[in-house]
């Protein structure tokens, strides 16, 4: 059975979708101290000779944290502007932090309508490569601020799939606010036991409770197994994980850290679903 530590050795494209709740404080806001640590194992990987594309969320957040007086404020306008201020501070925090090691990052704002207009699909496509082969991190996230029903992806679990297969990406790892894939909702229920490896996701569901989404965020359980599904029908490894965890990539490298590893299909490992 492959484990994470193989899995992220092997790869050389890797995408990482971290989460809202990665991104921030018990309070809702915006933790800087976090993404440093973050980023700084991810230069680690980039420094091992891997090409990294980040999904982030946090942008919302991020706004509340600039003008918290709009966070009680339910009307779509008032989101899609909070998103528009939190990405510009999401950013410059991602865009300093890098720069310390002298990296560059770009920002792709996107949306279901651009993934699935071949001419726009294949622009996005060339921008990621041209800027990868020039040593710049894409970050990737929703274009939240443009996004409708008919033409937003909703959650950045499935994004991240979606990127992961559009650049082609060895590995996709969703870092999380929970150890991986539990059997029950492991914050609820003391006698949930944990998912190593996946390599049938339509039986894992029927073994498996998906509990709802988290507070700070727009996806759940469910997103992660369906953002997995997508990778793997694609031939692309998932590696789900904690984030909340000190030195959570080289603990993941030497395998001492908690993990769901979903493995596509046609990879003959045992699995223990």
């Amino acid at each position: 059975m492959k484990k994470a530590g193989q899995l992220i050795q092997e790869a050389h494209k890797i995408v990482i979708k971290i989460g809202s709740s990665s991104l921030t404080n018990r309070h809702g806001l915006a933790d800087r101290q976090m993404m440093r640590s973050l980023v700084e194992q991810i230069i680690h990987l980039i420094e091992a000779n891997k090409q990294i594309i980040i999904v982030s969320s946090g942008a919302a957040s991020s706004g509340v944290a600039t003008i918290n007086k709009w966070h009680r404020k339910d009307d779509v306008h008032y989101k899609q502007a909070l998103c528009a201020i939190g990405q510009v501070e999401l950013m410059s925090a991602y865009r300093d932090i890098f720069w310390d090691s002298s990296i560059h990052v770009a920002q792709l704002l996107i949306t279901r309508d651009d993934l699935l207009t071949p001419k726009r699909r294949l622009y996005i496509r060339n921008t990621l490569f041209t800027l990868l082969d020039e040593g710049v991190v894409p970050i990737v996230n929703e274009n939240d601020s443009v996004s409708v029903e008919e033409i937003e992806i909703g959650d950045n679990d499935n994004l991240s799939a979606m990127t992961a297969d559009l650049w082609s990406a060895d590995l996709l790892i969703l870092l999380s606010d929970v150890d991986g894939l539990y059997t029950k909702d492991p914050h609820q229920n003391p006698e949930a036991e944990l998912i190593t490896c996946v390599q049938d996701i339509k039986a894992c569901r029927d073994k498996a409770d998906i509990w709802s989404k988290g507070e700070l965020g727009t996806g759940g359980m469910e997103t992660k197994l369906e953002a997995a599904e997508l990778a793997n029908e694609n031939g692309i490894p998932v590696i789900l994980t904690n984030s909340n965890t000190e030195n959570v990539f080289s603990k993941l490298i030497n395998d001492e850290l908690q993990a769901t590893v979903f493995l596509p299909q046609d990879k003959l490992i045992r699995s223990n679903i």
